[in-house]
């Protein structure tokens, strides 16, 4: 990777900005079922600094093996408009869908200064038919609200928003640097009202932190009011170097929770089956109730078709 490593772009609110020189942008995933098929990530690492961020792991492909600098030194990914296209038109021809932003989130602050994403939705207006799913946590996304809008009418689009609670100072402390709330689901009702496919991603339900039932039916309700048109869900994934991390926060924030997660996590990075089938029915009654078609992760992979018919859409 090392010759990849490009200097530094910008230096800001303690963050370093690097260039990373990718060879591509999207990359075709092929390694266990998803309900998509190919992903993009504009940016490597992520200032959000979510602590249960699953994927701090990656920063030591990059020979950083701190799980503080996932979020402090930012690595930004350049794309020549020609090839995006290239990588999007191979994309819709194998019919699977792209996921923008499974690992870091394409609209964190990077995306104010760079615009890496905002040129990957341009290449995609170029390319009609596609199908494009955008996961964020930012409010930053109601700035594409019209391109967004766009691409919905000729491709298969939605924008998923990641809120595990509307409490602003619990979000806070689990998310630090992520816009409150109430300002994602602001941005949420902004797109929904454009006409842009919108979800809720209750991702991760952190046990014992944020999945207490009237927590949950009270974000439920909003995002439904709000105009998201469905709800996921997934129970916090706890593997190899966000567990350290994660054990490390809750020691300083929520002392008495650390035995309950060692043993809730004893020996795997997934909860206790006792617990997620209790959580899934719990939040599937909520969402149920809120007026939701909705499901969990676990569901949606398993129903992500194999083939789809190519769009005729030009």
């Amino acid at each position: 990777m090392a010759p990849r490593l490009g200097g530094t772009l910008d230096e800001r609110r303690g963050v370093e900005y690097r260039e990373l020189r990718a060879l591509r942008l999207l990359n075709r995933l092929r390694d266990r079922p998803m309900p998509f098929g190919w992903t993009a990530n504009p940016y490597r690492g992520c200032e959000m600094g979510c602590r249960y961020c699953y994927a701090r792991y990656t920063h030591e492909f990059l020979g950083q093996n701190d799980a503080r600098q996932f979020e402090r030194r930012i690595f930004v990914k350049r794309a020549e408009p020609s090839t995006l296209v290239a990588e999007l038109g191979r994309a819709r021809r194998s019919g699977l869908a792209v996921a923008l932003g499974t690992a870091t989130d394409p609209y964190q602050p990077a995306e104010a200064r760079f615009g890496v994403t905002r040129r990957v939705l341009e290449a995609a207006r170029r390319v009609p038919g596609l199908r494009l799913s955008i996961t964020t946590k930012s409010a930053l996304v109601e700035r594409d609200a019209a391109l967004l809008a766009e691409l919905a009418r000729r491709s298969e689009v939605s924008v998923n928003f990641s809120i595990t609670t509307l409490d602003a100072e619990l979000a806070r402390r689990l998310e630090p640097r992520a816009p409150r709330p109430d300002l994602r689901l602001g941005a949420l009702g902004a797109l929904a009202r454009a006409g842009v496919p919108t979800a809720l991603f209750v991702m991760p339900v952190l046990p014992h932190v944020t999945d207490d039932e009237a927590g949950l039916r009270a974000l439920l309700a909003a995002a439904r009011e709000a105009g998201a048109r469905s709800a996921v869900w997934n129970v916090l994934f706890l593997r190899s170097g966000t567990r350290e991390f994660f054990l490390e926060f809750l020691a300083a924030e929520f002392p008495g929770l650390v035995p309950v997660y060692r043993r809730l996590y004893a020996g795997s990075a997934y909860a206790a089956r006792a617990y997620v089938a209790e959580a899934d029915a719990r939040v599937a009654g909520l969402a149920e109730a809120a007026g939701f078609p909705a499901r969990s992760r676990c569901v949606r992979a398993a129903d992500a078709p194999a083939e789809r018919q190519l769009s005729l859409v030009w």
